[in-house]
């Protein structure tokens, strides 16, 4: 089994080479409207924005960044499949401009958008992200009644391009079981509030690139390919960044591409590629410790298992876990970290059936 990843070095709104209907999952975290550390990213994309920043206009100049990334879910909708998720990692944003406090809600703004474009929202996941300042809260600290809540937390937000998906032979059927997630993961992740990921950078870039590109845990995206996608789908990052979606879906035994405008960001991209091997490793081997003692804890409690997966020779809690396979990465067998072009190919140690 082999997949493969192209990033490729350009602005997302000009994914035109990408076919209609061609894409299985958008996994992505778009820059973040109102938050400083992007306002010269869309200062440069639109004199509307430059000019409301510039007079302190907050609300048109979030208007007009959310114009920006508009075009980009425009673009995500064509290219994905029908019955395809689009999952979007976004937090709100808090800012003072001319002399007021105030929020600027990124995902309801998104949610609207997506809705115009005949996207089906579903139930979104808030992912908590904690803070231990003991100075957190904002304002005027112990005097009501001018403090403000610290945001500790994102949206997830899931997004499906019409009704559920469609697996109409018996290879993308087989495909899909030996996809399948174990019941106590399944338990775990989708719910709509996730504690367990506290928002660390993984090695996956030095820390000033981390910083710079502002990504999410290999962990988020990891989670998010696996509930969402089955082994050789194709998942696609429209803001790539230093390339975790990437990194994810190699762990997982899925293809990638992704557009990034920053070029100078390759070699992180390369670093990313190759991390991204022992990190797939890694998560295979945790997930199958994670089951093997949750049976041995369920066993000792003297509660019944019923069935038994094929591939591994142990038990499994439900008959969709029984063909369960996980790719485990072994090597980047093609490597091109040049901007143009850029490909990384990856060779895994299971078969798959399709």
């Amino acid at each position: 089994m082999e997949t493969q990843h192209t990033p490729i070095f350009a602005d997302a709104s000009q994914m035109a080479a990408l076919p209609d209907d061609s894409v299985d999952l958008v996994v992505t975290s778009p820059p973040y409207p109102m938050i400083d550390m992007w306002d010269a990213l869309f200062r440069s994309q639109s004199p509307t924005v430059a000019k409301a920043l510039d007079q302190a206009d907050g609300r048109r100049a979030f208007e007009g960044m959310h114009r920006k990334l508009d075009r980009i879910w425009t673009e995500c909708y064509r290219v994905l499949k029908p019955g395809r998720f689009a999952c979007i990692n976004i937090g709100d944003a808090t800012r003072t401009l001319g002399g007021e406090f105030a929020l600027y809600p990124n995902h309801s703004r998104i949610i609207s958008a997506a809705l115009r474009l005949g996207f089906q929202c579903l139930p979104a996941v808030i992912w908590r992200k904690q803070t231990n300042a003991p100075n957190k809260f904002m304002g005027s600290g112990m005097l009501p009644a001018g403090a403000y809540v610290t945001l500790e937390h994102e949206y997830i937000l899931i997004l499906r391009k019409g009704g559920k998906r469609v697996f109409t032979t018996e290879a993308q059927r087989q495909l899909r079981r030996e996809s399948a997630l174990f019941w106590e993961e399944r338990n775990q992740w989708f719910s709509d509030v996730w504690m367990d990921l506290k928002g660390s950078r993984q090695a996956l870039a030095d820390p000033a690139t981390r910083k710079r590109s502002a990504a999410y845990p290999f962990e988020l995206a990891h989670r998010l390919i696996a509930m969402y996608s089955m082994k050789s789908d194709l998942v696609l990052d429209p803001f790539l960044g230093l390339g975790t979606t990437m990194a994810a879906a190699m762990a997982l035994g899925r293809n990638s591409t992704g557009y990034e405008i920053d070029s100078n960001l390759a070699p992180a991209i390369a670093d990313t590629a190759r991390a991204a091997i022992p990190l797939g490793q890694k998560s295979v081997t945790a997930r199958l410790k994670h089951h093997k003692k949750f049976i041995a804890d369920r066993l000792a409690a003297g509660k019944p298992v019923k069935h038994h997966n094929a591939h591994y020779d142990f038990p499994v809690i439900t008959a969709q876990e029984k063909a369960l396979c996980l790719a485990r990465p072994l090597a980047l067998i093609t490597e091109s970290s040049q901007p143009k072009p850029m490909e990384f190919r990856v060779r895994y140690d299971t078969e798959i059936s399709a």
